[in-house]
């Protein structure tokens, strides 16, 4: 199968459902990738991913309005208040996914991140910290090649459980080093590999990995 679908211009990473589904289309289109350097997004996307683990991206984010909704916009500060009494709300809530695990976990994460935050000023400069500063320009020409970790996520992935965050394998990690423009994974073929690369002011004209 060909690793990008002809189903208008520009040309597209394949994703799947990114032909039919208008919220993959635009999450791929206008966030996958992005360098994010803000806390609040980079927390909202740590428990988006955690709420992800054995499920699909897309189950996610249809549902990130609720998650929004029921995580107070997504503010660490407040998240990490949350009580036995508001868990067992969110776990009554249809608008999220309902998992006892998760749901905690998320908490718990907001605790931790809030610590870090203290401890390094931002969690944006203490996670960007793992790949110097700079988004790692990766050159990919097929879904085959991206791997599902790097020694980055690895390193990233134990640091963070050390400092008591959960569901933050070295895989869930990696997604968030995707999704905030750690890495950049479009594949070459893509219109965004290029745009995304501008945005972190790389050169895009490099030779393809052999």
């Amino acid at each position: 199968m060909d690793d990008f679908r002809v189903m208008s211009t520009p040309p597209r990473c394949d994703w799947g459902s990114i032909g039919t589904d208008p919220a993959m289309r635009a999450y791929h289109d206008g966030e996958w990738g992005v360098p994010v350097h803000h806390d609040r997004k980079h927390f909202e996307f740590l428990l988006l991913e955690g709420a992800q683990a054995g499920l699909s991206w897309s189950t996610i984010l249809h549902r990130r309005a609720g998650y929004a909704r029921a995580f107070d916009r997504f503010d660490p500060e407040k998240i990490a208040r949350f009580d036995a009494r508001r868990i067992r709300r969110l776990l009554e809530d249809p608008g999220i996914i309902r998992n006892r695990r998760k749901v905690e976990s998320a908490v718990q994460n907001a605790r931790a991140f809030r610590a870090v935050q203290r401890e390094f000023g931002s969690f944006d400069a203490y996670v960007w910290a793992f790949v110097g500063g700079s988004p790692r320009q990766n050159r990919w020409r097929s879904n085959r090649e991206v791997p599902p970790t790097s020694a980055e996520s690895e390193e990233l992935s134990r640091d963070l459980r050390r400092r008591g965050f959960g569901f933050v394998g070295p895989t869930i990690v990696y997604a968030h080093m995707q999704a905030v423009g750690m890495v950049n994974d479009h594949l070459v073929g893509c219109y965004r590999h290029a745009e995304v690369a501008r945005l972190a002011g790389a050169d895009d004209t490099g030779p393809l990995p052999r």
